[in-house]
């Protein structure tokens, strides 16, 4: 995970969104899951979120070729009044964000730091950088286990597939900038980018 930038609300967003979205709080100050999917208002906010993020999913930074889900940062259940709110959306992966579900303790991608996140080589696993506070730690690495981002084979096998490809050659370096940031800013951050092919050879 790297940080994303905060974008600008959409210049039709107040009116589409927000305010239907008002209006149903207003009538019903605590809505159930149900009474929300009901009034998934936030989903007319899609297409303009993958647009606004550049399609990166803000937890893995994988440019996503499908629109992508609307991740409400801070649960929509226990903060309904940012259920309609542009600033509380994240761009995720589906599956991601299923797996984020309802909990807080996730770092925000609004608010991390380069070295927060950082990538094993060869394993392509994504282990909390040197140097963090203990609570820092706790949370990068909380974010770790819930998103699953080690313990699920085809995320894993992901990055590897893409640092293969750039050490034989078969992408380049701005190629990997626009697909999958995270990877680019760690290749670039531990200089190994002439060193993959060794890398990656003494994994096979």
């Amino acid at each position: 995970m790297i940080r994303v930038i905060s974008q600008p609300e959409p210049p039709d967003f107040d009116a589409r969104v927000r305010q239907p979205g008002v209006k149903f709080l207003k009538a019903n100050p605590h809505p159930s899951d149900r009474d929300f999917k009901k009034h998934n208002y936030w989903s007319k906010a899609a297409k303009n979120l993958h647009k606004a993020y550049l399609g990166c999913c803000a937890y893995t930074t994988l440019r996503l070729l499908e629109t992508g889900s609307v991740d409400h940062f801070l649960p929509k259940t226990r903060y309904p009044y940012l259920a309609y709110e542009w600033d509380n959306y994240r761009l995720a992966r589906q599956k991601i964000n299923a797996r984020k579900g309802n909990t807080e303790e996730i770092v925000d991608p609004f608010t991390v730091q380069i070295g927060w996140f950082v990538l094993d080589l060869p394993s392509c696993l994504i282990l909390p950088g040197n140097g963090l506070k203990q609570n820092l730690r706790k949370k990068v690495n909380s974010t770790i286990n819930i998103l699953q981002l080690n313990d699920d084979d085809r995320l894993v096998q992901e990055r590897c597939d893409f640092l293969v490809d750039l050490a034989d050659g078969d992408i380049t370096m701005n190629f990997l900038d626009q697909r999958y940031p995270f990877l680019s800013t760690e290749v670039k951050r531990q200089g190994v980018e002439n060193r993959l092919k060794v890398i990656f050879a003494r994994k096979t």
